[in-house]
């Protein structure tokens, strides 16, 4: 079968037959390859669309963003030719802020998905509790990086794959931790969100809070680990049976 295509989104599964599509955006310094396994792990007939941020993998030469609006502004035309089908987002982290900041802006003309999944995110309403990294001389901007546990070693220790990949990280986490959120919109789609029990920045509470963010059906969930804890086979493990259960609630 035929599918469409969009440098913004890379097909990580093909299935013979397509049901449902569930698009993952990834985490700040993250590539749409953060999901390449996921389609073996959920339902056979969900294609798993992973979202390319500019900056990084098959799109390198390009500058990347700096803010969360930009983002979901540019892949509202983008991801239009994918919703023939029924479709849930997820997000992490940075890529939370984005699914969601997306969603709102199909919600406005009408369109919204079958289920929102944000992960490793505080509530868009609530203000920051971490110090901002983003403006950082370089130095303290690596060593801050190195801190948060989601930068393999062998590129954190690796000064020249390092030097690629701190303005792409630094783009990030300046969409990051200047993202405002404005009312508007609200969400009526169903909503989960998850969080790592040993997160320190992004608390059981922060993700509770979420809940104010849909008049639709809300769940939360607390997994093991820290903020990256959909890296941690158990963790993913239950995020996914997770996934598995929303999914199966999406009328197709």
């Amino acid at each position: 079968m035929s599918y469409p295509k969009s440098k913004w989104i890379s097909a990580l599964s093909k299935p013979a037959r397509v049901n449902m599509r569930l698009f993952c955006f990834p985490f700040a310094g993250g590539a749409a390859q953060a999901f390449k396994d996921w389609g073996s792990l959920l339902p056979k007939d969900v294609q798993v669309l992973g979202v390319q941020y500019p900056g990084r993998s098959s799109r390198f030469t390009e500058p990347a963003f700096t803010a969360v609006a930009d983002i979901a502004e540019a892949l509202r035309s983008e991801i239009r030719p994918f919703l023939d089908k029924p479709f849930a987002f997820f997000g992490h982290s940075l890529g939370a802020s984005i699914s969601y900041e997306l969603a709102r802006l199909l919600r406005a003309e009408g369109l919204q998905p079958g289920y929102l999944l944000v992960s490793g995110r505080r509530a868009p309403h609530l203000p920051r509790n971490r110090e901002l990294i983003y403006n950082l001389p370089e130095d303290q901007f690596r060593v801050k990086i190195s801190e948060l546990n989601g930068t393999p070693p062998e590129i954190l220790e690796h000064e020249e794959l390092m030097d690629l990949m701190a303005p792409i990280l630094r783009a990030d986490f300046t969409a990051s931790e200047t993202y405002a959120f404005h009312p508007g919109v609200k969400m009526d789609a169903p909503l989960a969100a998850f969080g790592g029990a040993k997160d320190p920045d992004v608390e059981e509470e922060a993700i509770e809070a979420w809940r104010e963010h849909t008049d639709g059906p809300f769940s939360a969930h607390m997994l093991p680990g820290d903020h990256f804890f959909l890296n941690e086979d158990q963790s993913r493990d239950l995020l996914l049976k997770s996934l598995c259960h929303y999914l199966g609630k999406i009328a197709v």
